[in-house]
């Protein structure tokens, strides 16, 4: 092979590689740029920032109405985000929480609850509160007008057992006015307490005042006066067990913020 075409062969050769660099130093760029928009809008996080989840809330069974408003207004806000929950009695909700129950978060509807599993949780944040009113049936056919009047033997009262929040925030309002009152059945949450009067299965019970509300065609709510009323405290706290901790802490901080407090406000819950 002669010199002259050897070195010609060369030049193309020089020159081919030459075009070649600019060409995938474009494409490198690119496909880099490709990258960061597809984690700008990846689907695994939500507008606030934290991460996506499916989150599982066990919640005081007082919240069952308020928060299936509230989860599916997060879910619209957080795409990508799945919020499912699970109401009991807050004391309920603490035996499963020490069973190891798989969640993400905790909602009670009283603080000594919530503190009795501090080791179990992060730090809580009252989000709501909440106060006592007496349900009767439909019309108040028994004439009740106050508290006193459910030591009537002739009535047949329910209330949740001593051990459930509002259980214990009735024993409390009854004991400090030296009412007794032999109730028919200790219900082991408030939504039972009030499916006995619903029912006609009772005359009367103490519910919270949001309870009542969610049932204004089959009970009437008499109020309580708030000097001989108790108020009930909703901590919210993440659970140390949650495999979603970001997400978990974004979804408690959120209960605190406008739009949720809107929804419970709405819904007759008071300011924290």
């Amino acid at each position: 092979m002669s010199l002259a075409l050897t070195r010609r062969r060369a030049a193309t050769v020089l020159m081919t590689a030459a075009l070649l660099v600019p060409l995938a130093a474009c494409g490198g760029e690119s496909d880099s740029k490709k990258d960061a928009g597809a984690g700008s809008t990846s689907a695994e996080e939500s507008p606030s920032g934290a991460q996506a989840a499916d989150l599982t809330v066990l919640a005081a069974a007082s919240l069952t109405d308020v928060f299936k408003t509230a989860g599916a207004a997060y879910e619209k806000a957080n795409p990508g985000t799945k919020v499912t929950f699970s109401f009991a009695g807050s004391q309920e909700l603490a035996a499963q929480v020490k069973q190891g129950a798989p969640a993400d978060a905790l909602v009670t509807a009283d603080t000594k609850t919530m503190d009795g599993l501090r080791g179990d949780t992060g730090s809580p944040e009252i989000i709501a509160k909440n106060r006592l009113v007496i349900a009767t049936g439909e019309g108040n056919p028994d004439r009740i007008e106050s508290l006193k009047d459910l030591a009537d033997p002739k009535l047949k009262v329910v209330l949740a057992a001593p051990e459930v929040p509002v259980g214990r925030y009735s024993e409390q309002v009854l004991d400090a006015q030296k009412i007794v009152v032999k109730p028919v059945s200790q219900e082991p949450n408030v939504r039972a307490v009030l499916s006995k009067v619903e029912l006609g299965e009772a005359d009367a019970g103490i519910v919270y005042k949001t309870d009542a509300a969610t049932a204004t065609d089959k009970v009437d709510a008499i109020t309580i006066p708030d000097a001989r009323n108790a108020i009930a405290d909703y901590p919210a706290a993440t659970l140390k067990t949650s495999e979603h901790t970001e997400a978990a802490a974004a979804f408690v901080s959120w209960l605190s913020g406008p739009e949720a407090q809107k929804i419970l406000q709405d819904a007759g819950f008071q300011k924290p």
